[in-house]
């Protein structure tokens, strides 16, 4: 018996070693640089880990259902300083053995990784990138985005607006490169969508610190002054990416008008308190492995990862080549919590997906609206059509 019990064990043993060596490792990698704290409110600005944390939780889903398909996943993360080199970072990871890079990166960086990547066979998925210059004239075949567009998520709010019937819009716009990208996704909505732009302003960024002790008073004095004898309108949109007066515009303005855009009703992929679908789950989950709220940025890099697993798990294989071609093929989808499948845009490479709009406590709605048809999919409303593309993947 004792012997037998003996070959019982080492017969054990051998087939847990013959599996060990079969085990298929997937590295995936996520290259970011550290988040802006510039906020207005302090209860926005982004804890160190934001984006991290979503990495780090989709690893361990991925796992999940890795450990039944003979796969381990290991998340290498690396973290830029501002003068880093990216494209030293990326050979750093290439080297490692890692095929896919989730980056969270501006589109400067992501540009110059994106071509260096290109010779090693590096696959990017951009979680963090708004610009529509990387879905268009700038796209490349090796870069995901899940990341929505500029385009994107003015769509989404100009469906909503249109849909409440406030067509008639005052946009006020930041002076800042990105606050008049925004602006620019915003005419074109309205425009698509049937809104009337009445008036445009520039709020001029002269600098200085509000957060003072004669601040809020300095405050409730400019955002009215900004906004009078304007024509009439049903809806202040802003266009502010850079954090320095859309925040301050609610309940602050001239007219008695509700606020949207940069502030007020604001679209975005994910926010803290959406729970459909089965999306309390996830948020439960995160909140108690990292004891704070689920990020949009988070959620965009969970995504990411979780994209990368669905591949491995999909093809059942490691080999980059085979999950890149399902990636890029028509059976690819991710499951998101969003009530549907997310897919990719074959001519750019830009993951579809519902957008929420935010009022900052609820999710008070999610687009595309009803009645906003399209030929193929109803998430094509939002962002650039086929059509419009400029996009020639190479």
């Amino acid at each position: 018996m004792i012997r037998l019990l003996i070959s019982v064990l080492a017969l054990i043993g051998f087939c847990e070693a013959g599996i060990s060596e079969q085990q298929m490792e997937i590295k995936i990698g996520y290259l970011r640089q550290a988040p802006s704290r510039i906020r207005i409110s302090l209860i926005d600005v982004p804890a160190a880990n934001d984006g991290l944390a979503g990495a780090q939780l989709a690893a361990e889903d991925d796992n999940a259902t890795g450990r039944f398909l003979n796969q381990r996943y290991t998340l290498i993360d690396k973290l830029l300083g501002e003068n880093d080199d990216p494209v030293a970072a990326m050979q750093g990871l290439a080297d490692q053995g890692v095929s896919f890079i989730v980056t969270s990166l501006d589109a400067d960086r992501l540009l110059k990784i994106a071509d260096a990547g290109k010779a090693r066979g590096e696959t990017l998925i951009n979680a963090l990138a708004l610009d529509e210059r990387l879905r268009e004239q700038d796209c490349r075949a090796n870069v995901f985005h899940v990341a929505p567009t500029r385009s994107m998520l003015a769509d989404a709010l100009a469906q909503y607006l249109v849909w409440k019937k406030w067509r008639k819009w005052m946009l006020l716009s930041g002076s800042h490169e990105s606050d008049g990208l925004f602006a620019e996704a915003l005419r074109h909505a309205a425009m698509r969508f049937g809104a009337k732009i009445v008036e445009e302003r520039v709020f001029k960024d002269t600098g200085g610190a509000r957060r003072t002790d004669s601040g809020v008073a300095e405050i409730q004095q400019q955002m009215p002054i900004v906004t009078q004898s304007a024509p009439d309108h049903d809806v202040l949109v802003a266009a502010d990416e850079s954090e320095v007066f859309a925040g301050y515009l609610p309940y602050r303005t001239w007219d008695p008008r509700p606020v949207a855009g940069s502030a007020g009703l604001v679209p975005t992929t994910w926010d803290a308190a959406f729970d459909q679908w089965g999306a309390v789950q996830l948020q439960n989950r995160f909140t108690k492995k990292f004891q704070r709220s689920m990020t949009a940025h988070d959620m965009q890099v969970w995504t990411a990862v979780r994209m990368i697993g669905e591949a491995a798990s999909r093809t059942g294989s490691d080999d980059s080549g085979k999950m890149l071609a399902y990636m890029k093929g028509p059976d690819f989808s991710v499951a998101a919590f969003k009530g549907q499948k997310l897919t990719i845009r074959d001519w750019n490479l830009q993951l579809r997906q519902p957008i929420l709009l935010f009022d900052g406590r609820n999710t008070v709605s999610v687009s595309p609206q009803e009645g906003f048809l399209h030929q193929v999919s109803t998430l094509d409303t939002l962002g650039l059509d086929r059509p419009e593309t400029k996009c020639k993947l190479k």
